[in-house]
């Protein structure tokens, strides 16, 4: 049925966005709390004439995405945190040879193993390029279930359009709740646009077999074919930041968050209103590209700003650097899978309003 709705894990909802992309191709590897996620993939893409493949490591599934996506296949993969980690060179070589891919990383608490109650302690690993060289992955942050599906669904065609793959980050909560969520409608993939440079897709008398590749041993062209991925990147900077924001136009203080952390920032926003306190709330949608611009377009003279994040301050960075000195920035957050309540949030906020 077109655009039902469901009750659904954000995990579930997730796959059953991607397969309505059009999504031909799953790889992956079980790790909580995503686990659904691969669980629902196994169980519903071989029915419906899709490849899916439990591979034998996070090394493996990374690297056949990296083969199915270089034949023009909507191709897609997802783990968590550690997981992501071994992931990170073969997502290197997917930006170094220009391909689209959808990945999902449903952050748990590290470093290391760590545990598997949710976190963002993925931040600068998602936004900063995560493996080796010059590059960046397209990174939405989505705050419930139906965002999450919302993103995903784009994030296929966002991915086709500008040929970087795209990363869903969604903390652990987001996976693991449960919303009602209306589906987008389903895409045929046999009605997907051809993409003439896919391996397999040459075409006409005398043209060569497309080759898809990240090595270029040639430093001349190597560096302008990073050069015109910069230009590339200037565009989606361009066409593509995302944000919400929540009372902004009067407030004497901002928070700032994403995914789980943006809606105990709601819930404290309203709060905060009840009580007369002068505070709002901005939250990227897009964490790269950042919405540096019209973050920096809030931060007039007097204002304050607080980071709300589960870690001990990764957003924070992009905020001062968006701020550029204009105002205050504080931090505030929580880690090790612990998530903060309004009351929390509030306490902070009105310290720092001297309330």
């Amino acid at each position: 049925m077109d655009n039902e709705t469901r009750l659904m894990k954000g995990n579930e909802a997730i796959g059953e966005a991607a397969m309505r992309a059009g999504c031909q191709a799953y790889f992956g590897y079980p790790i909580t709390p995503q686990n659904e996620l691969i669980a629902y993939m196994a169980t519903n893409m071989p029915p419906a004439g899709r490849v899916f493949i439990q591979a034998e490591s996070e090394v493996a599934a990374i690297n056949m995405v990296y083969g199915a996506a270089s034949t023009g296949a909507r191709a897609m993969t997802s783990s968590s945190s550690p997981g992501i980690s071994l992931k990170q060179e073969g997502i290197s070589y997917l930006c170094g040879a220009d391909l689209p891919a959808l990945i999902v990383n449903v952050v748990r608490a590290g470093p290391g193993l760590g545990g598997i109650a949710p976190s963002q302690g993925d931040y600068f690993q998602s936004t900063r390029g995560g493996g080796h060289g010059d590059y960046h992955t397209i990174v939405l942050a989505p705050k419930g279930v139906q965002e999450a599906a919302d993103l995903t669904y784009e994030g296929f065609e966002i991915s086709d359009r500008y040929r970087i793959p795209v990363l869903i980050l969604a903390d652990g909560l987001i996976g693991q709740m449960m919303e009602a969520v209306r589906l987008p409608k389903p895409i045929d993939p046999a009605t997907l646009s051809n993409k003439p440079w896919a391996v397999g897709n040459q075409t006409g008398p005398g043209v060569g077999a497309n080759h898809i590749t990240s090595i270029n041993l040639e430093p001349e062209k190597l560096e302008l074919l990073i050069l015109a991925r910069e230009k590339k990147y200037d565009l989606v900077k361009k066409e593509l930041c995302r944000w919400e924001e929540l009372q902004t136009e009067d407030a004497d203080l901002i928070l700032v968050a994403y995914g789980t952390s943006a809606r105990v920032s709601m819930s404290t926003v309203q709060t905060a209103r009840a009580k007369g306190l002068k505070i709002g709330l901005f939250r990227p949608i897009t964490l790269w590209p950042f919405p540096y611009e019209r973050l920096n377009a809030l931060a007039v003279k007097g204002r304050k700003f607080l980071s709300v994040e589960m870690s001990m301050g990764q957003m924070v960075e992009d905020v001062r650097l968006a701020v550029n000195g204009q105002a205050s920035v504080q931090h505030y957050g929580r880690v090790g899978g612990m998530i903060y309540d309004e009351d929390e949030v509030l306490a902070v906020a009105e310290r720092m309003l001297g309330a």
